[in-house]
């Protein structure tokens, strides 16, 4: 569903689903925070600190003030509260009216045991926080081992202490609170008919496919980016004589099956398309609006399959494109017009430096949209030719002419495409999808 634009003056109320307690609170800063970053856990914090004195509901706010107390921007808040919503500490609802009205739900964190087994939120917090520091939080929660050898058990039982008491009919009590995490879902999994007709039925029962084991194996394909045929062999080789799956022996094989296609490493959250907030509104049918959408609209890892016409972009290019979106954390959009700015002005090739020279500007210049990606690229490049006008010869001149990248010919300002316009934008588009 896409964003709503939302306002300083659209007002919000907090909800409390659950029970919170400092447990909590460590959880949050020291297994969540690596994932979601600081500012979602401060988004947290804030909304439960809105709370009454009881901890259940909050009183109506304007979204100015999270601005104030948080000192953010909408924008960053907005990004906050969708890494909340993701990884299931939040629940959004809003009333559409001349000032728009949100609900946010609060849920529990998961536990420490919940998330150091957890098939996608554990290989994220090893991947951003790297091996010492993972090892150092798992020792943190850890439980204690005593040994306990030459000890008696002599603890009393309930009926050894209490006696017992006339029975009493009494109805059964389901509103009280309670503590409660929110599930992160998947809203794209793969194809279980397929994945279920693949497999001889002789290897499966009717308990084989649990709801349980359905959510596993999305999760697995999301973290590992497994396709439907892939994840076949997977299941197969983790079915036992009973012909169910084994948990333990699938996150196995999906884990090792990604390292070897990736020299070892682990995977991150790269195949990934533009935030719907980041995008240009609809109605502008321009040349230059038409390229804005194609980058908004499709995934660093699939425009630059695109340009290896279909092939599977090499390792080398894949960790760059990776360390643009995970390390600078910019947004997808905007690794694609660096991606094919790159290759048009840098004679098809992905070089590191260059790479990360033009995605340093974009950063310091907290550019986050595609359009504004754009236009930073074609000042720059404009600079570029200027300065080569002074030092080199005419087919030099030429030459960086001819590299321009076609958005550099078109006007922002301009509403209307040409048929002409037009045709040579379909072009570009089935170039790049």
């Amino acid at each position: 569903m896409k964003s709503l634009n939302i306002l300083p003056a659209d007002t919000y109320t907090v909800i409390n689903k659950t029970i919170l307690d400092d447990n909590d609170h460590k959880i949050l800063t020291m297994l969540y925070q690596p994932i979601i970053g600081y500012q979602a856990v401060s988004l947290y914090e804030s909304l439960k600190d809105d709370l009454d004195k009881q901890g259940i509901i909050s009183e109506e706010y304007t979204h100015h003030h999270l601005m104030s107390t948080m000192q953010l921007s909408l924008t960053e808040i907005v990004i906050a509260r969708e890494k909340l919503e993701g990884i299931g500490l939040l629940k959004t609802y809003v009333k559409e009216e001349n000032t728009n009205n949100y609900v946010y739900l609060l849920y529990s964190p998961l536990t420490q045991e919940e998330i150091f087994n957890h098939p996608i939120l554990n290989i994220v917090l090893y991947n951003n926080v790297g091996k010492q520091e993972y090892d150092k939080l798992i020792n943190y929660f850890k439980v204690p081992r005593i040994n306990l050898r030459g000890f008696n058990d002599i603890t009393k039982s309930f009926d050894e202490v209490f006696s017992s008491i006339e029975k009493i009919s009494m109805d059964t009590i389901t509103d009280i609170t309670k503590k409660q995490s929110n599930n992160i879902e998947i809203s794209k999994g793969i194809d279980f008919n397929e994945l279920i007709a693949s497999i001889p039925q002789s290897e499966l029962n009717d308990k084989t496919f649990t709801d349980e084991t359905k959510s596993l194996i999305n999760s697995l394909c999301f973290t590992y980016n497994i396709k439907t045929y892939d994840m076949v062999n997977l299941v197969r080789d983790s079915l036992n004589e009973k012909g169910l799956i084994d948990k333990n022996s699938l996150r196995k094989s999906c884990r090792n099956y990604y390292q070897f296609e990736h020299d070892g490493s682990l995977p991150t959250l790269i195949y990934k398309k533009q935030p719907e907030y980041l995008k240009k509104p609809d109605g502008d049918n321009s040349k230059w609006a038409k390229m804005v959408y194609t980058f908004e609209n499709i995934t660093p890892y699939e425009l630059l399959r695109a340009k290896y016409k279909g092939a599977e972009p090499t390792d080398r290019d894949k960790r760059l494109i990776e360390s643009l979106l995970i390390d600078q954390k910019l947004s997808a959009g905007v690794v694609n017009v660096i991606i094919a700015y790159t290759l048009k002005t840098n004679n098809e090739k992905l070089t590191k430096s260059y790479v990360e020279t033009i995605a340093g500007q974009l950063k310091r210049l907290n550019v986050e949209t595609v359009e504004e990606a754009m236009k930073v690229t074609e000042k720059e490049h404009k600079k570029m030719k200027k300065s080569v006008k002074k030092t080199t010869t005419y087919q030099t001149k030429t030459k960086v002419k001819e590299e321009l990248p076609k958005w550099f010919e078109t006007t922002p300002e301009k509403n209307e495409a040409t048929e002409e316009e037009s045709n040579e934008m379909e072009d570009i588009l089935k170039e790049l999808v």
